[in-house]
C-alpha cells in the first residue's frame, strides 16, 4: 500500500483559494465529495468536528485533516497547498501550507493510522516539503509524492 493508492490527481489543488481553516477544510472537501454519497457540507462538518477535539495542524506547515464517514467504503485523500499559509490553530502556533486530508470508513480499523504515520514520514523530509511547495500543478504535486512514495 502507498499513498498513492488512496491520492487521485484530481485531488489535488496546488493552490488553495481559501484564507482560514474553514474555508481550506470546505475547499478540500469538495476535491473528495464525488467519492462519497456524503455532501461537502457532511464532509466538512466531520472535519470541523475532530478539529474540535485538537488542532490536525501538526507544526512545522503542516495539516493533516482526518474523519471517519459511513458514506465511504475505503481511504480517501486530497492534498491541498496555500503559498503564504493560513492560520489553523497549529501546534507550533505558525501558519500551514500543506494540508493532506484523509477520510476513512467508520468501521475502518487502523488502515488509517498507516496512511497517517506514513504522511507524517514523509512530511519529516524538509527536502519533501519544500518540493511540494514548489509544484505549481496537481502534476507536479502527484509526481512529488510518487517520487518517495513507498509500500508500507
Amino acid at each position: 500500500m502507498r499513498i498513492a493508492d488512496f491520492l487521485h490527481e484530481k485531488r489535488i489543488i496546488p493552490e488553495l483559494k481559501s484564507n482560514d481553516k474553514k474555508g481550506v477544510i470546505e475547499e478540500l472537501s469538495r476535491a473528495v465529495a464525488d467519492t462519497t454519497e456524503a455532501t461537502v457540507r457532511d464532509i466538512a462538518k466531520v472535519l470541523l468536528e475532530r478539529e474540535q477535539l485538537g488542532s490536525t495542524g501538526i507544526g512545522g506547515g503542516i495539516a493533516i485533516p482526518h474523519g471517519k464517514l459511513k458514506a465511504i467504503d475505503s481511504i480517501v485523500m486530497a492534498v491541498g497547498l496555500k503559498a503564504e499559509g493560513i492560520e489553523y490553530d497549529s501546534l507550533d502556533n505558525k501558519p500551514v501550507s500543506i494540508f493532506f486530508l484523509l477520510l476513512t470508513p467508520e468501521n475502518s480499523t487502523g488502515g488509517h493510522l498507516k496512511v497517517l504515520a506514513q504522511i507524517s514520514k514523509l512530511l519529516k523530509s524538509s527536502r519533501f516539503k519544500n518540493d511540494l511547495k514548489k509544484a505549481q500543478t496537481a502534476k507536479e504535486v502527484m509526481d512529488v509524492i510518487l517520487a518517495v512514495d513507498e509500500n508500507f
